[in-house]
């Protein structure tokens, strides 16, 4: 990465977190990296790390008289276990841990993770796509639909409205990702720019929530686990029954889920890739006689690498760019990438086309008597909103997360959870009874730190030994109590609820049983309070002792920001997909889902896109 943000501090925190006395990095060089990190972080986003930097090294200097780089390893670890002792502190050098760990792991483990990327050939070509960059784009042109956003949904309503016939121009302000880029790339440098804010995106609240959101052509299908489930079908009757979506109807909405299965080419984790890490999951399960199975997921051909995060170097994982995209640019549409939509023109209550903005602050305009506003939940109320088409109420309201934890086992052989798929397995006994889906998931090599407990040496045993931990996650199916804020950039509020918080705290118990009864010797419970229980009384009471607000909490599905429904009241988006208030404009994202989806979402969304699509060319 390019550029580096100044971070006074930065050397005596990685010197505190990693020490190289103990066998940690060169503080030095580990700083420079971690600087060069921030350089891509949002303003915000670093001034909440300059300040957190700060205020440990002023804490060092008024407790000690010196700064941290400049004491002995005992004293460092001294002044972060005060720190780490209270929750209101504690979470913020949690904060700084995670960055420096991320950084220092995928510098670490970088020539590890290059050499799996290029260990065999693709599965398959890029997808053919006429993709221009707006800087050499025209600055006036004409469609008859614009697409504003190329992942899940708008890939799909694009490919549709194409084939009906219409000139589309689909507009991403991400750019065009090739699969020689992923085989090759660092794979800090893939994350930092694969997603909005280089990964740095949270919801205000308590507990903060981490949500990491793609950006580039095929949006977060980029990035995604690739796992597909079909909403389930109490899901839809709610939707069909309380919200008046007809197309929700589970027997209306099979063909377009058909339709998305096939473009996805959806099958099962074959065993051959599955790795220790879901297997470890279906024996813990098994011996519970709790229901689980592999995950289904769009990826054939896949190696088990584990980098679907960091885009896919075989092809493998069939993301948007890879099917829809291509088969709508065939039909005659067209992408403009790296182009930021400023607005959507109306003219006397009626659309009249998109401005963009290009990467060196010029502008151009797309004229177009329809507009298809995908941009993605957290994005799109801001865009209508800066449109002045914002007015509605609940627009930027009922944001659903989908929140998740994670734990961890320690067996005695080695798991080695990054071999294999990234999320392979899961757990459905709590799903239809609870709202708890269970699932076997790992993060690229050295590039997930947020369960591994302490700092200084014991954090550099953790992470010597984590070769031999297996990684669960559990989300839970919330009610709808985050929001969108702004216009010009999304602020993000989520406040947990009492009962999603319980669920939270119940999902730690669950994983960490199908831990122990995989053969765990002990489980990493992500509690401050008790970081590390040796059996099931020790997490039952850990548990039962914890808060949901101490958790560290993440997000990859929101939804629910300008739902669609029969009530103009409660809906931004009526029925059909269309914005109420203004004539030619049509949503067709994650924002429409009335209510969470309980799965993750990829299948949702898309086959939502198709039926708003096929309403839009009846029209």
């Amino acid at each position: 990465m390019s550029g580096r943000a100044r971070l006074p501090g930065a050397r005596g925190v990685c010197a505190a977190l990693l020490p190289p006395e103990a066998g940690g990095p060169a503080s030095d060089e580990l700083a420079r990296q971690v600087e060069s990190y921030a350089a891509g972080l949002p303003a915000p986003a670093r001034h909440g790390l300059r300040a957190g930097l700060l205020g440990l090294q002023a804490l060092s200097l008024a407790t000690t008289g010196r700064r941290l780089e400049r004491l002995s390893l005992d004293r460092r670890d001294a002044v972060l276990d005060r720190l780490t002792a209270r929750p209101s502190t504690g979470l913020a050098v949690e904060g700084l841990k995670a960055m420096v760990v991320l950084v220092a792991g995928a510098n670490g483990r970088a020539v590890e993770m290059l050499a799996a990327a290029g260990a065999s050939e693709p599965a398959r070509p890029d997808g053919a796509m006429d993709v221009t960059p707006s800087s050499d784009w025209p600055a006036y042109s004409t469609a008859d639909v614009v697409v504003v956003g190329s992942g899940a949904g708008g890939a799909m309503a694009a490919r549709t409205l194409a084939r009906a016939g219409r000139r589309v121009i689909v507009v991403e302000e991400g750019r065009r990702w090739s699969v020689q880029e992923f085989r090759t790339g660092h794979p800090l440098d893939r994350f930092a720019r694969l997603y909005r804010d280089a990964g740095a995106t949270f919801a205000l609240g308590s507990p903060p929530v981490a949500m990491p959101i793609g950006r580039g052509v095929g949006g977060s299908t980029l990035v995604n686990s690739g796992t597909c489930y079909r909403p389930p079908d109490a899901v839809l009757d709610r939707w069909r029954d309380d919200w008046g979506v007809k197309q929700a109807d589970p027997a209306a909405l099979a063909p377009y889920l058909d339709d998305v299965e096939r473009t996805l080419q959806v099958a099962p984790v074959p065993p051959e890739v599955m790795g220790r890490n879901g297997e470890l999951l279906l024996a813990g399960a098994a011996r519970l006689g709790w229901t689980s199975g592999p995950l289904l997921r769009n990826a054939p051909g896949c190696g088990g690498c584990c980098q679907c995060a960091i885009g896919c170097p075989r092809n493998a994982k069939l993301g948007v760019h890879l099917n829809a995209l291509p088969e709508a640019c065939a039909a005659g549409a067209r992408i403009v990438s790296e182009a930021h939509v400023t607005r959507v023109l109306v003219e006397e209550g009626r659309t009249i086309g998109v401005e963009l903005r290009r990467p060196d602050g010029s502008t151009c305009v797309i004229g177009a008597p329809a507009v298809v506003v995908a941009a993605g939940t957290t994005e799109t109320p801001p865009l209508l909103r800066r449109s002045g088409l914002g007015r509605h109420p609940a627009l930027g309201r009922n944001m659903a997360l989908h929140p998740a934890v994670g734990t961890a086992g320690r067996f005695d052989e080695p798991v080695v959870a990054w071999k294999g798929v990234l999320q392979s397995a899961a757990v459905e006994q709590f799903h239809g009874s609870d709202g708890i889906l269970v699932e076997a998931t790992s993060t690229p090599p050295g590039m997930g730190s947020m369960i591994l407990p302490g700092h200084g040496r014991a954090l550099l045993r953790e992470l010597a030994g984590a070769d031999h931990l297996a990684t669960l996650g559990a989300m839970v199916a919330d009610g709808p109590s985050g929001r969108v804020y702004g216009s010009r950039r999304a602020v993000l509020r989520y406040d947990l609820s009492r009962r999603d918080g319980d669920r939270l705290m119940r999902s730690v118990e669950i994983m960490g049983r199908v831990l122990f009864a995989a053969g765990a010797t002990e489980v990493l419970t992500g509690l401050p309070t008790a970081p590390v229980v040796r059996d099931t009384d020790e997490l039952a009471a850990a548990v039962a002792g914890g808060r949901a607000r101490h958790l560290h909490v993440a997000a990859f599905h929101p939804t629910g920001t300008a739902r669609m429904g029969a009530d103009d009241q409660r809906s931004p988006v009526d029925t059909d997909g269309r914005l109420r208030g203004i004539d030619g404009v049509w949503v067709a994202d994650g924002s429409v889902l009335p209510t969470c989806p309980e799965v993750n979402p990829q299948i949702s969304i898309m086959a939502m896109a198709l039926a708003i699509a096929d309403g839009m060319g009846e029209r």
